[in-house]
């Protein structure tokens, strides 16, 4: 694939993005099965879709296009939690998704027929609508992706107080692994949207009919219900100002959960707005902190699984630098730094006529067993932070430290945050990979932006500081703590200051974009040997008009 000079896509999440995350099945005669839920029949859900309202308002804004078909349609789960465990062993290896089935005394696996899903995004193809006119004439169809960790919220008073497992399905093209689950007596929010192909439906009266397609409705043993729901679709103002753009980016936060990583575009082209950007942040993060972890009975970590139930260690610093000796015990747990293979990638001109720009998303992230924990303390006027990681033990109690080089404000537009340096480093390679031809970053502000692999041991499903108001602090901040949780990476997107090779006078031809996780070694982890991605590309064109091929990485075709 090609991409030109200029590119501004925005990557979004295609599963429904929604700005409340409340329940919205309200009365005991609306909700199925209310009431005392039955004995579990050996891990089995028993699923059930349901429209939460008979009639919805979707805002058509000008600019957009269309409208996005948030129905509130919901897949009901009762009897037992509706649970998958989604992995890949390798980039040359297909996706494999498990149905866990849990009793409460055993845990049996069901394979998914191969195939089926293709990457960690949701079960695709899972719900059928149908638009109809006032005349009754179809005008719009579609098939959706169905991610049961979406907006979900709780049928009855005794089901449990909250949810577990994580509250998104990855869209991060390198994904290794995700675990998808609906609590019992919850319901998942099936509604789609595609924040880039919005449905083309005038203001008017419009009747959507919706039904799980048969495939999984005989896989899951789903009663064959068609909710019907009425729709107004209604004009209203200008979507293409910041304050739309705002909005919408709070409901790609809410839904797509991790993968916006640091620096989205909004729809203000001049200003590289974003839902984790630290010149227009979010606010803060609600703690998605897991209550009443002992009421459930199959919470912890055990060979071959992880079930999201750990603490992460707290996010507020230390309340003064470590004294004492520097160190750790041999054993302790230590944190696991891998990078990803870049992608988005394109040519820019970096708002410099006649220059050409290699931009890039990058990610590092973090396969345990144990979190990376970085704090930095400042001395009265000084510029930087000395930085230390920190170590804990199994019981999450600190045991050590070591020093570990700095962290520096960066007062770039886009960024406005202490950025921990030597966490990872940029390279672009020659085509024999020996010559080293464009350098890039090596600072980074730490956020858990992305679910990498939510499977592996300890591996925190609900990470705190997903977003950078969360985290990375102030200019006038004497102490800042940074985390990369266990399971998580930390993404730049190619739309972040220092994203970019400058390639403007380089020839054309094959070289590769290297990221390397941890580049001087300064942090200790279980293994440095895994530190290092590659990414192929090609240049071509011509000076100030230059175009990429960026080919497949394996099995996985993401530019």
């Amino acid at each position: 694939m090609t991409t030109q000079k200029h590119r501004s896509r925005l990557t979004r999440s295609t599963l429904a993005g929604l700005a409340a995350l409340t329940v919205v099945v309200t009365g005991a005669g609306a909700a199925p099965g209310a009431g005392a839920a039955p004995a579990s029949t050996a891990g089995k859900p028993k699923l059930k879709l349901i429209a939460a309202s008979n009639s919805v308002t979707l805002d058509r804004w000008k600019g957009e296009g269309g409208v996005f078909l948030d129905l509130g349609t919901y897949v009901t789960v009762d009897d037992a939690p509706l649970e998958f465990k989604v992995t890949r062993k390798s980039y040359k290896d297909p996706v494999v998704a498990q149905q866990i089935l849990r009793d409460g005394r055993s845990t049996k696996t069901k394979k998914l027929p191969a195939g089926l899903v293709k990457d960690f995004s949701g079960l695709p193809g899972f719900l059928d609508v149908t638009v109809e006119n006032a005349a009754g004439e179809e005008v719009a169809s579609s098939a959706g992706t169905f991610c049961p960790n979406n907006a979900s919220g709780r049928l009855r008073p005794d089901a449990p107080a909250t949810s577990h497992y994580p509250e998104s399905c990855p869209t991060n093209p390198f994904t290794l692994g995700s675990v998808w689950g609906v609590e019992k007596g919850w319901a998942s929010n099936s509604s789609m949207i595609d924040y880039d192909k919005p449905v083309d439906l005038p203001a008017g009266e419009y009747t959507a009919r919706v039904s799980v397609a048969e495939k999984y409705r005989d896989l899951f043993d789903i009663p064959d219900d068609r909710p019907t729901v009425k729709v107004t679709v209604r004009d209203v103002g200008d979507g293409s100002g910041q304050g739309a753009a705002s909005s919408r980016s709070s409901s790609a936060h809410h839904g797509a959960g991790h993968g916006a990583g640091h620096g989205a575009p909004s729809a203000d082209a001049a200003h590289h707005y974003g839902p984790r950007g630290a010149d227009a942040p979010t606010p803060p993060a609600l703690s998605h902190a897991l209550e009443d972890r002992g009421r459930a009975h199959h919470l912890g970590d055990g060979p071959g699984h992880t079930d999201g139930s750990r603490i992460a260690p707290a996010l507020k610093p230390a309340a003064k630098r470590p004294t004492g000796r520097a160190g750790a015990p041999a054993n302790v747990p230590k944190p696991d730094l891998r990078s990803l293979p870049a992608w988005d990638i394109a040519i820019t001109d970096g708002d410099v006529p006649g220059k050409d720009y290699l931009a890039f998303s990058a990610n590092v992230w973090n396969a345990g067993p144990a979190p990376l924990v970085v704090d930095g303390f400042r001395a009265p006027g000084k510029d930087l932070m000395d930085a230390y990681q920190y170590f804990y033990d199994a019981d999450g109690k600190q045991v050590g430290y070591t020093p570990t080089g700095t962290m520096e404000w960066d007062p770039r537009e886009g960024h406005e945050h202490w950025h921990f340096t030597d966490f990872a480093s940029y390279r672009l390679l020659s085509e024999d990979q020996t010559k080293e031809v464009r350098s890039g970053k090596e600072a980074f502000c730490l956020a858990n932006t992305d679910a990498v692999d939510y499977t592996v041991k300890n591996a925190n499903w609900h990470p705190e500081n997903t977003d950078l108001s969360t985290a990375c602090g102030q200019q006038n901040s004497i102490s800042v703590r940074e985390v990369l949780d266990v399971g998580s990476g930390d993404t730049y997107t190619q739309y972040r200051p220092g994203q970019s090779f400058d390639v403007t006078d380089l020839p054309n031809g094959t070289y590769y974009i290297q990221v390397i996780a941890n580049p001087e070694n300064r942090l200790q982890e279980t293994d440095h040997k895994n530190n290092v991605a590659l990414r192929k590309v090609v240049l071509a064109g011509e000076p100030g008009a230059r175009t990429v091929t960026v080919p497949p990485h394996e099995l996985i075709d993401a530019p």
